[in-house]
């Protein structure tokens, strides 16, 4: 016999449903990209790195500041969570403003350039841009070349920026490469796909066989990075800022899922994409929160 649904269960039925979508809406829009704040570890020794070269990196991606997703006391919060960690470098891959589908009240690079000053580590901290540093700076899109403003002040504050540079750091005498590419998606909103990217010049740079830690604000060029490289870092996808069950419906990537988020290993040669840490396109995060990334290279770091 088949058994009809009353009108209040009917009612009620659409009540809970209607709480739960409204609970998972104030999550998605409220407290995951505001509120909370992951520390997400990888620990590897990838081709070409050094087993006794120990090191301990803490990664910023993405920060995207404005109000009400990046408000500057999150900043503040994102600096210290990342020195509480001890990190010997501290890197930064672009993406520092946010677009204004997100921006309610602009908060002044500046502001937000004196925070990341507060960054500490023996090693220094350093930076490469994003796109949106290039999009949020018209007047050098339009120029097609930089300084765009980001850079100017995160350098006025001892932040080195790497576009198309390699810098030898030397970890207990032991010495490694960063190279940091300039960003390869800087003039689309004027209608241009031209990449500033030089991977050939910035790795001709390296002039012995210490390994290689590349910066790429955008993972695609991961396809032609070669094994010269030890391990490529990268942000811009922000995991799809939503992730159901390991998939993101939406990527700003032309190879959709294979460059998502986390750690991609082909071909012997390691990758590692950081969810970033704030919001880009629509104020939302839902299953993959805001990210601090702490990657352990080497093996079993010596006692204390």
């Amino acid at each position: 016999m088949l058994i009809l649904p009353t009108r209040r269960q009917v009612l009620g039925g659409f009540g809970a449903s209607a709480l739960t979508l409204g609970s998972g809406g104030a999550y998605a829009f409220f407290i995951e990209p505001r509120f909370r704040l992951a520390l997400t570890r990888y620990r590897l020794t990838p081709p070409g790195w050094d087993p006794d070269l120990h090191l301990r990196i803490a990664v910023l991606a993405d920060i995207h500041v404005c109000d009400p997703y990046m408000p500057l006391d999150r900043v503040a919060e994102i600096v210290a969570a990342a020195n509480a960690l001890r990190p010997d470098l501290i890197l930064l891959l672009g993406d520092y403003p946010a677009g204004r589908k997100v921006t309610w009240h602009r908060v002044p690079l500046s502001d937000f350039a004196r925070l990341a000053e507060g960054l500490r580590a023996p090693l220094g901290t350093y930076a490469i841009l994003g796109n949106h540093d290039w999009w949020d700076d018209r007047e050098a899109m339009l120029a097609g070349k930089g300084p765009v403003e980001i850079r100017r002040l995160l350098e006025a504050r001892g932040i080195p920026v790497l576009e198309n540079d390699a810098v030898r750091l030397v970890q207990n005498g032991r010495p490694f490469w960063i190279a940091g590419l300039a960003d390869q998606e800087p003039f689309v909103p004027i209608g241009s796909r031209r990449s500033l990217a030089d991977l050939p010049a910035t790795l001709a740079q390296v002039s012995d066989a210490a390994p290689v830690i590349l910066l790429a604000h955008e993972p695609d060029i991961f396809v032609k990075v070669p094994a010269r490289v030890s391990l490529t870092l990268s942000g811009h996808t922000h995991g799809g800022q939503i992730r159901l069950l390991g998939y993101s419906p939406v990527l700003p990537s032309r190879y959709g899922q294979r460059f998502a988020y986390g750690h991609v290993v082909e071909d012997g040669r390691h990758l590692i994409i950081s969810g970033g840490l704030g919001v880009s396109g629509v104020g939302v995060r839902f299953g993959v929160p805001p990210e601090i990334v702490l990657i352990e290279l080497g093996g079993a770091a010596p006692a204390a």
